[in-house]
């Protein structure tokens, strides 16, 4: 008897660790995002952790965001953005879909931030092919 249950535990265990690894296989690989992540590494390149917290730069970048998120026709690319504001300057990073939204969202920042306070660092993403 303890022979047929180890026999049984063992072709388990066996029959476990080929699905897992079979499994393994139809996974699709991780999102690598090294060359964009390469642009922020550059001296001076400004990041989302330099967010200033003091009230004034709390209160422009949520603005600049609201004035965002209120407009209901940009893609969720364009709501996505990274709005950074330091010391009343405002940089806008990350993708959108096209060449409209980047300008869009420059000209909310500008009205919310003032003229010559905003640094567009937005990119249009490419179009994702239509399968057929």
């Amino acid at each position: 008897m303890v022979i047929s249950y180890l026999r049984v535990f063992a072709l388990s265990t066996a029959l476990a660790t080929s699905g897992a690894l079979y499994a393994a296989d139809d996974t699709p690989p991780k999102a690598d995002n090294t060359k964009t992540n390469k642009k922020d590494r550059a001296e001076g390149a400004v990041t989302a952790d330099q967010q200033k917290m003091n009230p004034a730069d709390r209160e422009l970048a949520q603005s600049v965001r609201k004035a965002i998120m209120a407009d209901k026709t940009l893609s969720t690319y364009a709501h996505n953005v990274k709005v950074i504001a330091r010391d009343g300057m405002v940089t806008l990073k990350g993708p959108v879909r096209t060449e409209e939204e980047k300008s869009a969202l420059e000209e909310k920042a500008v009205a919310t931030a003032g003229a010559g306070k905003v640094t567009n660092e937005l990119t249009v993403a490419p179009k994702k092919p239509v399968s057929e």
